[in-house]
């Protein structure tokens, strides 16, 4: 009996242990449960953006110079580009360290014309190697200025070719394998603008930096009087700033003279999407996409651009009146993550734009601009699919020795872009102006009906483009194709293709000579 009651009463402290033990263990899972949710709470709403109404524009927008330029015996324009290390004050005595070409941040805007030959000489006074890739234009590929063509720390580069494509509104940038994105924040990029004789007859604001205005839009973060580059949590995206400046000016305005004016877009930052528009809603016109003008001007409130895209949009303003150029939450269908975490819930005020008390006559937009001359798909040979991940495309990691495809010279062909990778990406290809055929199996809106080099594809969506490829045959030089949020191309979400003639085999890409002064 005494056994019993002992054995009883040992069972039943076990019991109260056991108790015990699942009461602190349900209070700790409890506990970090708690942890967890107000981490992710903290998070996520620290994770939006605005600077909505909270932008004084005090600053006077910067619009970056022509480049100087002399032309040879031989008809050849030569533009001279430096790249360069200095100090920049975005806000009066705050001294940013800073790069740049021809001066402390970005570059001189350089211009040519089709059928010109233009060389560029490139000269690089910066403490690691780099390279300027020429984004957007048709050249052949050992001039294209992609990780194959380093520059070396105090080395130089002279690349020529005849420029032979359509007016358009192109850029130029570092494109060094594993670095693009820390040497484009840095500050090395410009404009490099194409004309020719129809854009030139057609009646559109033409006078740079007084109706036809460059906006090199970029988002930074400042600690301090430097630029933070770092990436917060959970933005798989990458680099996501704080704030939003424009040719390098914070919180900018520009005076408009005239009734109508021209801004040439470019989102140049790292990773954000940007939906610009106006604040008080109207519409305005689209005239061009990243590679020329549209067959039409496009009505729209709304402009959604990617990294590396770019637009043109003429504005109708009133006399006196003052207008802010906004961006706008992104309306992609991303899913709560991405919406929340890859920047779509933001909100910029850009750049003001204060019309003059009295405005100059515009003559009215033409309602035509120019054919199209872009592939549609028909006369495609092949079909390639991309699929698109951050870990590599095709489930491939980029290789500069590997040739991922091979076209043929003169041929034309439809890519089929898919992403299902969970994440926002675009793609750009080098060298051509492709069509966007159709999205998710639908027609493009208007606005990306134009000549394209890159194109945004968010998670689940499917696009399907036509490029023709007419560059010169080089077996062992490619180009590349990326996607054109810096991180996910610095990680390696890019491949190569070559051009060869009609029967010919791809060759083997020459490594440049490295000496290692680029970070990866």
């Amino acid at each position: 009996m005494a056994k019993n009651e002992s054995s009883g009463r040992g069972g039943k402290r076990r019991m109260a242990r056991w108790k015990r033990v699942l009461l602190v263990l349900g209070s700790l899972v409890a506990g970090l449960a708690l942890v967890i949710g107000v981490l992710f709470t903290w998070l996520y709403t620290g994770a939006e953006v605005s600077t909505v109404g909270a932008v004084d524009f005090s600053d006077a927008l910067a619009v970056p110079p022509l480049a100087a330029s002399t032309v040879e015996a031989d008809g050849t324009r030569v533009f001279d580009l430096r790249m360069q290390a200095g100090e920049t004050e975005f806000t009066p005595g705050a001294k940013t360290p800073t790069w740049g070409f021809n001066g402390s941040y970005l570059g001189p805007t350089l211009r040519a014309a089709k059928g010109e030959k233009v060389r560029v000489k490139v000269a690089n006074s910066l403490p690691e190697e780099s390279t300027v890739h020429w984004h957007g234009m048709h050249l052949p590929a050992a001039m294209d200025g992609g990780p194959h063509q380093m520059v070396p720390a105090g080395g130089s580069w002279a690349p020529e070719w005849t420029v032979d494509q359509p007016a358009s509104t192109l850029w130029y940038h570092p494109h060094p394998h594993g670095a693009t994105e820390t040497h484009v924040q840095r500050g090395l990029a410009g404009l490099f603008l194409l004309d020719d004789a129809e854009s030139a007859a057609l009646p559109l604001p033409k006078t740079y930096g007084v109706d036809d205005i460059p906006a090199i839009v970029q988002d930074v973060t400042f600690d301090g009087a430097k630029l933070d580059h770092g990436h917060k949590l959970m933005r798989n995206v990458g680099f996501l700033g704080d704030r939003t400046m424009v040719n390098g000016t914070l919180d900018p305005y520009v005076t408009v003279q005239d009734e109508l004016v021209r801004l040439r877009l470019l989102n140049a930052s790292t990773a954000r999407v940007y939906t610009f528009g106006l604040d008080d809603g109207r519409e305005f016109w689209q005239i061009a996409t990243d590679g020329g003008l549209l067959e039409a001007p496009q009505k729209t409130s709304r402009l959604r651009l990617s990294p590396g895209e770019r637009a043109e949009v003429v504005i109708r303003m009133q006399p006196g009146e003052r207008r802010i150029l906004r961006s706008y939450p992104l309306d992609a269908e991303l899913d709560f993550w991405n919406q929340r975490f890859g920047g779509g819930d933001d909100s910029f005020d850009v750049m003001q734009l204060r019309a003059a008390p009295t405005l100059r006559p515009s003559a009215p937009l033409p309602e035509s601009l120019v054919a199209s001359t872009l592939p549609t798909g028909e006369d495609s040979v092949r079909s390639r699919f991309f699929e698109l991940e951050m870990s590599g495309i095709n489930g491939r990691k980029m290789d500069m020795s590997r040739v991922d495809e091979t076209v043929t010279r003169g041929s034309a062909e439809t890519w089929t872009l898919r992403n299902d990778d969970g994440m926002p990406h675009n793609f750009h290809v080098h060298d051509v102006q492709f069509r966007v055929l159709d999205i998710n199996g639908a027609a493009p809106p208007p606005s990306s009906r134009g000549p394209k080099d890159t194109v945004f594809i968010p998670t689940g969506a499917t696009v399907r483009i036509a490029l023709r490829f007419d560059g010169p045959a080089d077996p062992n030089t490619p180009y590349m194709y990326h996607c054109h949020l810096l991180y996910h191309e610095d990680k390696g979400m890019m491949g190569q293709f070559v051009v060869v003639g009609p029967g010919q085999p791809p060759g083997t890409p020459k490594l440049p000579p490295t000496s290692g002064s680029h970070r990866h």
